[in-house]
């Protein structure tokens, strides 16, 4: 979930750290980008109707990576942990993994779908949606998250999107952020770790995901749970960077035995199945009930399997299904190389008669200078006055390093990356004299109580703002 998560680290030697030294040398910055004070369009207002309107765009545009390879770091890298690297902020966006994680929100009115049907097929259906929405703000995301710090917290709350959400870093070795979130109707719970497990093959980056993702839908007694599919970077050597999804997504509902198996289909020699999504939803006698289709970049679609089938059939014998136009977004290579991003994909070919049950939002029109950003990605990072004062002190949103890249100043982010960084080495190192066992604050070690594996729960208090005892991480 979001390309070489894992890559810092506060066991990186001092030849990786160097690594930032020399970008904030090599960075030529406008001087007026880089004294930027925070100010920028789309300020924080109340609008007539009282709902509060959110930042439309970033303090800063972002730094331009064509004048830095990936490559350059990597192939000292070659037989190392991965998770042992320091990556120069130059390949980072201005948020941390856990307002990443934060991401799966932004379809939310999926979950509320599927809390207001009364047919389990239904919500089922609205609950697959929801999984592969949670993966579609990664389309072209491929800057680096920052890695949280350990006792790193992030909180969120949409009144107008009716819910809040929690999240803590409660592992740094292995890296394993938990999270929580709930409806302010009381309508649901969504909660899960994820501990991304990389992989480096020379021309690109596998991140596995560990962890478990469980919705429960409170009105219904139901709950859900599934695991993300495999994220895959490559170009990371030469040529434009593209990412894809893999794998083999099961969506168990405990209550009715129903599954839904979802495979996100590998991009292929030709690129054909690139970004497709094909599944199915089967009862707990095996019967399926119906087959999902499209694209976690796009958008999703579901009919009857006996409709699918037929259809399938038909295209075989060169039947009289239309070829689905190109994509608006064609896709184009930047070089020859093999491991390329394919050129053309075509959009989702339509089944006569489908139900549509997922469509992706529209970026801002000036999503491109802004790490190809959703609107809701733009939101997360905001500061709003006096918020401050509320916030628990190991906020995303009071990183420094985050905070200075955000606004421009690049040169700045660096050395407060590396001191954050050198500041939690630091701790550790003390905790190990003095044999001190770190302490989690709002999530402890458990087991899902669906599933039976190990899990971080919410130990719950957060939203009580007492904040006397939270480290001090900046």
């Amino acid at each position: 979930y979001g390309f070489y998560t894992g890559f810092d680290s506060d066991n990186s030697s001092g030849d990786f750290s160097e690594a930032n030294h020399i970008v904030a040398e090599m960075l030529d910055l406008d001087p007026h980008q880089s004294n930027r004070t925070g100010k920028h369009n789309g300020e924080t207002e109340i609008q007539e109707n009282g709902i509060k309107r959110h930042r439309t765009s970033l303090p800063a545009p972002m730094f331009s990576r064509s004048d830095f390879s990936v490559w350059s770091i990597l192939k000292k890298c070659i037989g190392l942990e991965l998770s042992k690297i320091t990556m120069p902020i130059v390949f980072n966006e201005p948020l941390s993994f856990l307002q990443r994680i934060t991401e799966y929100m932004e379809h939310i009115y999926l979950i509320n779908k599927a809390c207001s049907h009364a047919d389990p097929l239904e919500r089922m259906q609205a609950v697959a949606a929801f999984a592969v929405s949670a993966v579609a703000s990664q389309w072209e995301r491929t800057g680096k998250p920052f890695n949280p710090l350990l006792g790193e917290t992030y909180e969120l709350t949409r009144e107008d999107l009716g819910f809040r959400f929690i999240s803590e870093q409660v592992s740094h070795h292995p890296p394993i952020s938990a999270f929580y979130s709930e409806g302010l109707n009381k309508d649901f719970i969504f909660h899960g770790s994820i501990y991304p497990k990389l992989k480096f093959w020379g021309k690109s980056i596998e991140a596995e995901p560990r962890g478990t993702i469980t919705l429960e839908l409170l009105k219904h007694n139901e709950a859900y749970t599934w695991t993300n599919p495999t994220c895959c970077v490559h170009n990371v050597i030469i040529g434009k960077l593209w990412l894809e999804q893999y794998g083999t997504v099961e969506i168990v509902n405990h209550s009715t035995g129903d599954k839904c198996v979802l495979n996100f289909k590998p991009c292929g020699l030709f690129g054909k199945e690139l970004h497709r999504v094909e599944g199915y939803i089967q009862d707990k006698n095996r019967k399926k009930l119906c087959v999902i289709y499209g694209k976690w970049t796009e958008c999703l679609w579901c009919t009857d399997p006996t409709t699918y089938e037929t259809y399938k059939k038909n295209e075989k014998r060169g039947g009289e299904q239309k070829k689905p136009k190109p994509s608006e977004d064609v896709i184009k290579s930047e070089n020859d190389e093999a491991d390329d991003m394919p050129e053309v994909q075509d959009t989702v070919q339509f089944i006569p008669g489908s139900k549509l049950l997922w469509r992706i939002n529209c970026r801002p029109p000036n999503s491109s200078q802004m790490y190809n950003f959703t609107s809701f990605a733009v939101s997360l990072n905001e500061l709003e006055e006096g918020m401050e004062a509320t916030l628990a002190p190991t906020d995303c949103r009071l990183r420094p390093d985050i905070r200075n890249m955000e606004n421009g100043n690049m040169d700045v982010a660096s050395k407060e990356k590396e001191r954050l960084e050198e500041k939690q080495r630091a701790a550790r190192k003390e905790r190990a004299k003095d044999e001190v066992e770190w302490h989690t604050r709002w999530f402890h070690q458990g087991t899902n109580p669906y599933t039976g594996t190990s899990d971080w729960l919410y130990s719950g208090g957060y939203f009580d703002r007492n904040f006397s005892d939270c480290p001090d991480i900046y």
